[in-house]
This record gives structure tokens, C-alpha cells and sequence, in this order.
């Protein structure tokens, strides 16, 4: 079994950390193994708000607004193709593959959950597998057979997922 560091940070005051933090950290395990990642890997993950996540959007992406999640990859990897052997991947003091790091509006996800009709836990569970594919080398940008991919690999990721559906 991998072991995997998952480092959560709340930039944010929120009574549920815990429950945001167990929500994440069985996502990103579960997609990790779904995609067929045998390497240890470490992710770094921001739970912030709109303000938070509206500055991180406009400093590094020039787009001046706020969004859900943001993913910052740090290797381009191939969409559902894991490489066989991590070891160029790997940091050498850590020996964990250090894949990137994500961004999630709290306040987003909430948000989204009452317009889509299902409960908080799923938008931020979706969010999560939605930005470890992207970590993964999936992209949505041509709107067609890429977002169909990266859209049934959630789908099928989520379902494996207790609480996820709807």
C-alpha cells in the first residue's frame, strides 16, 4: 500500500477542517490508486475561500475572478498513463514524487453543492479527484474528447468512493 503524504493547509477559519481534510485525503488516495500511481507521492493542498482563491487566479493565471479548484502540476505526465518507474520523479530527500499542488474554494464548493442539489462532502470530493487527474496530466481544454475522459474518470473515480454519489 502507498504511502502517500497529503499536506492540508487552511488559510480560512472553518469548524469542519477535519471532516474537509478526511474528505480530501480519501480522494486523492482513492484516484492515486485508481490511476495506477505506485510511487509515494506528496501533494500539497490550499483550502482557502473566493478572496484567497481569487488572488492565487489572478497572480498566477492573470484571470481576475475567483474559480473552484486550481491545480498547479509539477511534471507533465501522460492522461492515464502512469509512468512504470517513478524514480526520475522522485525527490531525492524525501524519496516521495512530489506530483503539485492544489487549490479549493471552500466557499465555492459550498456554493456549487446547493446549485447542483447534493451534499457539500461530493462538490469537494469531485473538486479534489477533478485536480489530482489535472496533477495526473488530464486536461479538459479542447471541450471535447479530453473533457469526456477526464469527466468519466471522475465519474468512475467518485463511485468508488463511499458518500460520493449522490
Amino acid at each position: 500500500m502507498a504511502n502517500h503524504k497529503i499536506n492540508i493547509t487552511f488559510d480560512m477559519f472553518t469548524l469542519k477542517e477535519s471532516i474537509v481534510s478526511s474528505i480530501i485525503r480519501r480522494c486523492v488516495d482513492a484516484t492515486l490508486a485508481a490511476e495506477g500511481v505506485t510511487a509515494d507521492c506528496e501533494i500539497n493542498v490550499l483550502v482557502t475561500n473566493d478572496r484567497g482563491i481569487h488572488a492565487i487566479n489572478k497572480a498566477s493565471r492573470n484571470i481576475d475572478k475567483p474559480t473552484d479548484v486550481l491545480s498547479f502540476p509539477m511534471f507533465q505526465l501522460e492522461a492515464g498513463n502512469p509512468p512504470a518507474d517513478w524514480t526520475e520523479y522522485l525527490d531525492p530527500e524525501t524519496d516521495l514524487c512530489p506530483l503539485g499542488d492544489m487549490c479549493i474554494s471552500l466557499e465555492r464548493a459550498v456554493a456549487q453543492a446547493r446549485e447542483f442539489g447534493h451534499p457539500t462532502r461530493r462538490e469537494i470530493g469531485y473538486l479534489t479527484i477533478h485536480s489530482m487527474l489535472h496533477l495526473l496530466g488530464y486536461d479538459h481544454l479542447d471541450e471535447g474528447p479530453q473533457k469526456k475522459q477526464m469527466r468519466a474518470r471522475e465519474e468512475a473515480i467518485a463511485a468508488t468512493i463511499r458518500g460520493m454519489t449522490r
